[in-house]
């Protein structure tokens, strides 16, 4: 029996395979990675050597105020390590200035204060301005312009009306913005309503380049980039992280450029060949995440690429904070089927997106080609059978589910880590 090592919340639970069944272990490179710094050292090496742009010490002197863009509770970003680092330097320079810490929390819940501590740690929470952003909060947002696919862009008055914007973030695989980190900051992070809805409509989630890894000619990506040139993203500090959420690398400066070479690192380490398979298991890395079944998408796409015909996903995605979105969650049991979703979704315009559709046009798209188990006990069965999916509370159980459907001699692919693979 092979045994596997699955992230499940905080967590990893054991999955026992039958050698005669398991094909191969899809893994990133970069849980294996190895460096001879610190995570602290890896910062401030790049703060040190900032790609394309002026170290930040410099761009901070003689401003009077500033925005920190970081992510929200939904990404694992160090930002215990990295936020104490940069406001360090900010201060050891310009100790007056007035910082806000602006989440992103793009079309997600605001973060709460809990989140908040095990995000940053409790001193940060007691000393700093930290504000959600609240993407439906019509009084907070401006109209900075129009996206090239034609959506009008709202974003963030704080972050617009600021002498100076940085972001930080880290780059990993992503579903269909190609990578997360950079960009992505400002658009979905720091956008309206209205603006992410256009970003996401079904058009652009159908498109060819609208997938993993990919950025070139990918519609979504490219509004993105036009979003963070308007808000005027100065500098970025983008991390690279490793299967304990521990700092492997870090790219700073020019919010393009510097984003792009985190990319190249990221696609060198995550890139790996299919294996098609009669089952496929998967994850989302485990916290955070895996809270909720919305997330939990994006590790299905990794399991996707590895389907044969017919084949069975098995999902291991502790879902404790539920669905994670009621349009996410009504789309999906409101309808007959996932054929019915993936009909209507693709009928409703560019400027009609509806919240969440992006994300159930997906999980659609998966479940009229295969079968879903979501393996958890800290999720309602019910809700995920409501969502066209199959439950188990354990590995062993999903694992004979998926054996009973497609046979004992199945063939299975397993990727421990979903979301930190590009498959192809």
């Amino acid at each position: 029996m092979a045994t596997i090592k699955i992230p499940y919340g905080r967590t990893l639970i054991t999955a026992e395979l039958p050698d005669e069944n398991l094909i191969g272990v899809l893994e990133s490179k970069a849980h294996h990675f190895k460096s001879q710094l610190t995570q602290e050292e890896i910062v401030n090496k790049a703060l040190d050597q900032p790609i394309a742009s002026e170290r930040l010490e410099d761009l901070v002197k003689g401003k009077k105020n500033m925005v920190i863009i970081t992510s929200d509770h939904t990404r694992p970003v160090p930002s215990k390590v990295t936020m104490p680092i940069m406001l360090r330097r900010i201060r050891a320079v310009n100790p007056t200035i007035d910082i806000k810490i602006l989440l992103a929390t793009g079309y997600h819940r605001p973060t709460t204060k809990e989140e908040m501590i095990d995000k940053f740690g409790l001193e940060i929470v007691q000393q700093e301005e930290i504000i959600n952003h609240i993407s439906q909060d019509q009084e907070s947002l401006v109209k900075v312009g129009i996206l090239p696919s034609g959506g009008e862009l709202w974003l963030n008055k704080l972050a617009m009306e600021t002498e100076l914007l940085i972001a930080e973030g880290f780059i990993e695989p992503h579903f269909f913005a190609g990578f997360s980190g950079g960009r992505k900051s400002v658009l979905p992070g720091i956008a309206g309503a209205q603006t992410v809805l256009a970003n996401h409509c079904s058009e652009f989630i159908a498109s060819d380049f609208a997938r993993t890894g990919v950025l070139e000619n990918n519609p979504i990506h490219r509004d993105m980039i036009y979003a963070a040139e308007k808000a005027k993203l100065a500098f970025i500090l983008n991390v690279v992280i490793d299967s304990d959420k521990k700092i492997i690398n870090a790219f700073c400066g020019d919010s393009l450029l510097a984003h792009q070479e985190g990319c190249k690192f990221v696609n060198d380490l995550s890139k790996i060949d299919k294996l098609k398979a009669d089952i496929v298991i998967s994850s989302n890395g485990g916290y955070p995440l895996d809270q909720n079944i919305y997330q939990a998408v994006k590790g299905m796409t990794a399991a996707e690429a590895c389907c044969d015909q017919e084949a069975v996903i098995i999902m291991v995605a502790a879902c404790n904070d539920g669905h994670g979105g009621e349009a996410f969650y009504r789309s999906m049991a409101e309808a007959s089927g996932p054929r019915e979703v993936l009909e209507q979704v693709i009928q409703i315009p560019r400027d009609k997106t509806k919240p969440d559709q992006w994300e159930y046009q997906i999980l659609a798209r998966i479940l009229d080609k295969y079968k879903v188990i979501m393996v958890t006990d800290q999720c309602d069965p019910q809700m995920i059978k409501d969502m066209h999916m199959d439950h188990a509370y354990t590995f062993e159980e999903a694992l004979n589910k998926a054996f009973e459907i497609k046979g004992r001699d199945a063939k299975i692919t397993a990727i421990p880590d979903g979301v930190s693979v590009i498959v192809q």
